[in-house]
Protein backbone atom coordinates (compact mmCIF):
# COMPACT_ATOMS: atom_id res chain seq x y z
CA UNK A 1 0.00 0.00 0.00
CA UNK A 2 1.33 3.46 -0.84
CA UNK A 3 2.27 5.78 1.97
CA UNK A 4 -0.52 8.07 3.10
CA UNK A 5 1.48 11.24 2.41
CA UNK A 6 2.43 10.27 -1.13
CA UNK A 7 -1.10 9.15 -1.93
CA UNK A 8 -2.59 12.36 -0.55
CA UNK A 9 -0.31 14.53 -2.65
CA UNK A 10 -1.47 12.72 -5.78
CA UNK A 11 -5.15 13.33 -4.98
CA UNK A 12 -4.95 16.79 -3.41
CA UNK A 13 -6.81 18.24 -6.39
CA UNK A 14 -10.06 16.42 -5.56
CA UNK A 15 -12.94 18.76 -4.75
CA UNK A 16 -15.30 18.32 -1.81
CA UNK A 17 -17.96 17.36 -4.34
CA UNK A 18 -15.72 14.62 -5.75
CA UNK A 19 -15.08 13.27 -2.25
CA UNK A 20 -18.84 13.13 -1.62
CA UNK A 21 -19.46 11.46 -5.00
CA UNK A 22 -16.70 8.97 -4.17
CA UNK A 23 -18.31 8.07 -0.83
CA UNK A 24 -21.73 7.74 -2.45
CA UNK A 25 -20.30 5.54 -5.21
CA UNK A 26 -18.65 3.27 -2.63
CA UNK A 27 -22.11 2.69 -1.16
CA UNK A 28 -23.44 1.70 -4.58
CA UNK A 29 -20.53 -0.35 -5.92
CA UNK A 30 -19.39 -2.81 -3.25
CA UNK A 31 -16.33 -5.04 -3.43
CA UNK A 32 -18.24 -7.72 -5.37
CA UNK A 33 -19.35 -5.35 -8.15
CA UNK A 34 -17.74 -6.13 -11.52
CA UNK A 35 -15.69 -3.17 -12.77
CA UNK A 36 -16.08 -1.51 -9.37
CA UNK A 37 -13.23 0.99 -9.76
CA UNK A 38 -14.25 1.92 -13.29
CA UNK A 39 -17.83 2.55 -12.15
CA UNK A 40 -16.66 4.63 -9.20
CA UNK A 41 -14.30 6.66 -11.41
CA UNK A 42 -17.19 7.41 -13.77
CA UNK A 43 -19.43 8.41 -10.85
CA UNK A 44 -16.78 10.76 -9.42
CA UNK A 45 -15.86 12.25 -12.80
CA UNK A 46 -12.57 13.76 -13.97
CA UNK A 47 -10.58 10.92 -12.40
CA UNK A 48 -9.09 7.55 -13.27
CA UNK A 49 -9.50 4.08 -11.81
CA UNK A 50 -5.99 4.34 -10.36
CA UNK A 51 -6.79 7.65 -8.63
CA UNK A 52 -9.97 6.14 -7.21
CA UNK A 53 -8.03 3.14 -5.86
CA UNK A 54 -5.49 5.48 -4.27
CA UNK A 55 -8.27 7.55 -2.72
CA UNK A 56 -9.71 4.34 -1.30
CA UNK A 57 -6.32 3.56 0.27
CA UNK A 58 -6.34 7.01 1.89
CA UNK A 59 -9.83 6.40 3.25
CA UNK A 60 -8.89 3.01 4.70
CA UNK A 61 -5.76 4.52 6.28
CA UNK A 62 -7.72 7.46 7.73
CA UNK A 63 -10.33 5.17 9.25
CA UNK A 64 -7.59 2.98 10.71
CA UNK A 65 -5.93 6.05 12.26
CA UNK A 66 -9.24 7.22 13.72
CA UNK A 67 -10.08 3.81 15.16
CA UNK A 68 -6.62 3.44 16.70
CA UNK A 69 -6.88 6.90 18.33
CA UNK A 70 -4.02 8.32 16.24
CA UNK A 71 -6.24 11.29 15.35
CA UNK A 72 -6.85 13.66 18.29
CA UNK A 73 -10.42 14.56 19.15
CA UNK A 74 -11.36 18.13 18.26
CA UNK A 75 -12.03 20.73 20.94
CA UNK A 76 -15.78 21.35 20.81
CA UNK A 77 -16.29 24.98 21.74
CA UNK A 78 -19.24 25.72 19.49
CA UNK A 79 -22.52 23.81 19.33
CA UNK A 80 -22.56 24.24 15.54
CA UNK A 81 -19.23 22.48 15.35
CA UNK A 82 -20.64 19.64 17.44
CA UNK A 83 -23.50 19.14 14.96
CA UNK A 84 -21.05 19.22 12.06
CA UNK A 85 -18.72 16.74 13.74
CA UNK A 86 -21.65 14.45 14.61
CA UNK A 87 -22.56 14.41 10.93
CA UNK A 88 -18.94 13.60 10.09
CA UNK A 89 -18.93 10.74 12.61
CA UNK A 90 -22.18 9.39 11.18
CA UNK A 91 -20.68 9.54 7.69
CA UNK A 92 -17.58 7.70 8.92
CA UNK A 93 -19.78 4.99 10.42
CA UNK A 94 -21.60 4.67 7.09
CA UNK A 95 -18.26 4.34 5.30
CA UNK A 96 -17.08 1.66 7.74
CA UNK A 97 -20.21 -0.30 6.89
CA UNK A 98 -19.48 0.11 3.20
CA UNK A 99 -15.88 -1.03 3.63
CA UNK A 100 -17.04 -4.18 5.41
CA UNK A 101 -19.33 -5.13 2.50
Amino acid sequence: MASNASVQSQNSNWTLEQHKLFEDALAIYDKDTPDRWSNIAKAVGRTTEEEVKLQFEILVSDISDIESDKVPLPNYEDEGIIREETTTINNEQKIRGILQN
